[in-house]
């Protein structure tokens, strides 16, 4: 969402492609404005607009009215209150009249899949820490005024409870854990826990055991990742095979079809009664928000003298920023960085049943002929992408997916241990479940 906002506040159609975002002007806002926006965002729905008309019938739970109805701020509440987040480049951007930004069009959040694959590259722990430091003492250079804002609206935002009765309250005594919320998430909808242990808090106290699995009983989708290895195969054979006018064609269109269908159900059955909606809500804005902050070179980026230039990368910025508090983030950032913005509109259509039907289904892998085949490029993409960053081999036709607990051979992401450095956190040992961390 964040993201979308600091294109919103130079080009409020988003219809100019030219527009160069400007992050400065987010980061720069008062944290009661940020979190009053999010509820406005929330509460026009973003997600049921986002798909098109006609479309696919809408499946997923989190995008259903009612669920948004039942979770939203009341109307007039919401609007005696308003952001004030408007078109505008002024720092401080203070408080203006309406029209608000990101009220009057379809803004969809981003997939839980974003927040997951995000999460594996240590960004929580690394900016987590960047932030601390600011805080507790003077490890790190004297921040500028930009940078202490950002500080400031990190940890008002997502590293503390959030205000009563807010879209983003997601922690409470009941579950206190922020790092085990969101895991307890990831593990139910996606069946795999992140690829790094969890870091012990500033108080010393480590996690024991795997809490986030605790009480889910069958809730969790154990096979999600099996079955969508298996459907980029099989893709990928279509791919191969696009273009083959006279000889074998072993695409089977019908299989990728039932593939899709079974992530679907897999996906909707874990929303069911709109479980997980104000979650999945809460956890990509806190991952959207820190991959805006190394997306650029924004202050925080300066100050910690962690530049990548105009078209630099942000797993570069993020190592660089993760060398100066002592955690290094895993070789695989890179990937899952372009793999969490191509996925996550993908999982969306795939979860609301777009390629159920085996016509459309070809739209994964048929470009021959084809003008701008979009989602066709998309995936090839992510198949490069994928096969890099798991070692998963997806182009080998003789390599079948199967479940973790068959002890495939693994490259797990994980984050390495921190380097040398005075008030690094220490990981927390490895859990013992008997199988590798795996995206």
């Amino acid at each position: 969402m964040f993201r979308t906002l600091a294109r919103l506040v130079v080009d409020p159609t988003l219809l100019n492609p030219a527009a160069t975002p400007n992050p400065d002007v987010v980061f720069a806002h008062n944290p009661r404005q940020l979190s009053r926006w999010l509820e406005e965002v929330f509460a026009v729905n973003g997600v049921v607009k986002y798909f098109p008309n006609p479309g696919p019938t809408l499946t997923a739970t989190t995008g259903q009215q009612a669920v948004i109805d039942a979770l939203k701020m009341p109307p007039l509440l919401l609007g005696a209150y308003p952001s004030a987040i408007t078109q505008g480049t002024a720092i401080p951007p203070g408080y203006n009249v309406p029209p608000l930004l990101g009220t009057t069009q379809p803004l969809p959040w981003d997939h839980l899949i974003y927040a997951f694959l995000l999460e594996n590259t240590g960004i929580v722990e690394i900016l987590g820490e960047v932030v601390r430091r600011y805080k507790v003492g003077e490890t790190l250079a004297p921040p500028s005024v930009q940078t202490l804002v950002w500080a400031r609206n990190t940890e008002e935002l997502f590293f503390r409870d959030p205000p009563a009765f807010h879209i983003l309250g997601v922690s409470s005594q009941l579950r206190p854990d922020a790092r085990v919320n969101r895991r307890n998430a990831y593990w139910r909808m996606f069946g795999r826990d992140l690829s790094h242990a969890p870091l012990a808090t500033p108080l010393g106290s480590a996690l024991e055991g795997q809490p986030w699995k605790k009480d889910v009983g069958a809730g969790s989708n154990a096979r999600f990742f099996d079955i969508w290895e298996e459907l980029l195969r099989q893709v990928w054979q279509g791919i191969l095979n696009d273009r083959n006018q006279g000889g074998p064609n072993a695409t089977d269109r019908s299989y990728i079809a039932y593939l899709c269908q079974s992530l679907s159900e897999m996906l909707t059955m874990r929303r069911r009664g709109g479980m997980l909606a104000q979650e999945e809500f809460a956890y990509v804005c806190m991952l959207n928000w820190m991959h805006l902050t190394v997306e650029y070179e924004t202050p925080v980026v300066k100050d910690l003298k962690a530049e990548a230039g105009v078209n630099g990368n942000p797993a570069d910025r993020l190592a660089a920023i993760g060398a100066r508090v002592g955690i290094n983030p895993p070789r695989e950032t890179r990937e899952l960085f372009e793999l969490a913005g191509l996925l996550s509109p993908l999982m969306w259509f795939i979860e609301n049943g777009a390629f159920n039907d085996e016509s459309d289904a070809e739209m994964l892998y048929h470009s021959n002929m084809v003008p701008n085949p979009v989602v066709a490029d998309a995936m090839i993409r992510i198949i490069d992408l994928w096969q890099s960053a798991t070692g998963t081999r997806i182009k080998d036709p003789t390599v079948v997916s199967v479940s973790p607990d068959a002890k495939r051979p693994a490259q797990p992401l994980r984050l390495p241990e921190p380097t040398p450095a005075a008030s690094a956190p220490v990981f927390a040992p490895a859990s013992s479940n008997g199988t590798k961390a795996k995206v």
